[in-house]
């Protein structure tokens, strides 16, 4: 199944949200439809209108926001008050801001982390999920995007490490913590350059071309919050989404996976899938990490197609 053409928002604003942060949030589809939101990556990535396109705009009320220092969200890159526990009451607050009484979580890779925290936090608020790329935040999966996707990129992870001195780079979470959230543009623009480039490197079964390296405050966002959240072990217990699953296994759950998604590898999904009886797992044969490769974006139109079946109006 194909994306569904392009369509606009009918709302959108901005939620003050506490601590200095205002999120950017919009909705679009259907006005009295099942609401469904749409929790983005990274952390730190933010949405874009194509994300919109992979729900029936006559069926879904779609929400998209942006969360703390992410995307159009203000202040862009901040890691002040930017914890898993505040993007958790956040998207309560977005809940509560646009009347919604329960709503499908759609997340991928960190959106699978956020959506299952805070799943577990409001079930009663939730009506099911469906997610990609699942990425549970324990110390294995960290240590893989660290280290372990040099395995099969050596190329992209000695770009990424050779950017740190070598005294350096036996620690280089906490080398590219100090760079990112360095004050000057000098220190933290380079650093952010190489980290987004490593991910971007590893996030798709088939590279796209060279197109250079990004630049600007989504690049930034995007290197610094993850590095923040990744040092702070997503400030959650351990294994805590899973020994929380009790709180979420009554609600139906649909899992797309690629085979060779090099960034949250299938292993995590397998975990997630066998601990969530009625979990619906897919997984896509030629696929990598990212959202928009072709059988990765249709899975998730059609996982969307078929959730219909199981939301009722």
């Amino acid at each position: 199944m194909e994306l569904f053409p392009p369509f606009e928002p009918h709302a959108s604003g901005m939620l003050a949200v506490g601590d200095g942060h205002d999120l950017y949030w919009e909705v679009s589809g259907n006005p009295d439809g099942p609401a469904v939101v749409f929790v983005h990556g990274g952390p730190g990535a933010g949405t874009a209108p194509a994300y919109r396109r992979f729900f029936d705009p006559k069926f879904w009320r779609v929400v998209l926001f942006d969360q703390r220092g992410s995307g159009r969200s203000r202040p862009c890159a901040s890691v002040h008050a930017n914890t898993t526990g505040h993007l958790v009451a956040d998207l309560e607050k977005l809940r509560h801001h646009l009347g919604v009484d329960r709503w499908l979580l759609f997340g991928g890779s960190w959106g699978s982390t956020l959506a299952l925290a805070y799943g577990q936090a409001y079930p009663e608020r939730c009506t099911g999920f469906i997610m990609r790329g699942i990425f549970l935040f324990r110390p294995i999966e960290v240590e893989w995007f660290m280290a372990g996707m040099g395995r099969f990129f050596p190329e992209a992870h000695r770009r990424f490490i050779s950017h740190l001195p070598e005294a350096e780079r036996q620690r280089p979470l906490d080398a590219y913590v100090r760079r990112l959230n360095h004050a000057d543009p000098a220190i933290h623009m380079p650093a952010a350059r190489i980290w987004c480039g490593y991910e971007e490197a590893c996030a798709r079964l088939l590279p796209r071309e060279e197109s250079g390296e990004a630049d600007g405050p989504s690049t930034l966002a995007l290197a610094r919050i993850e590095a923040h959240y990744m040092a702070h072990d997503g400030f959650m217990r351990p294994n805590q989404l899973l020994d929380e699953l009790d709180r979420i296994r009554h609600l139906p759950a649909m899992i797309i996976q690629g085979r060779y998604d090099m960034v949250c590898p299938p292993n995590s999904a397998d975990d997630l899938a066998r601990a969530w009886e009625g979990c619906d797992l897919r997984v896509i044969p030629d696929a990598g990490h990212s959202a928009m490769e072709p059988g990765i974006r249709a899975g998730l139109v059609d996982a969307a197609e078929r959730m219909k079946m199981r939301i009722r109006r």
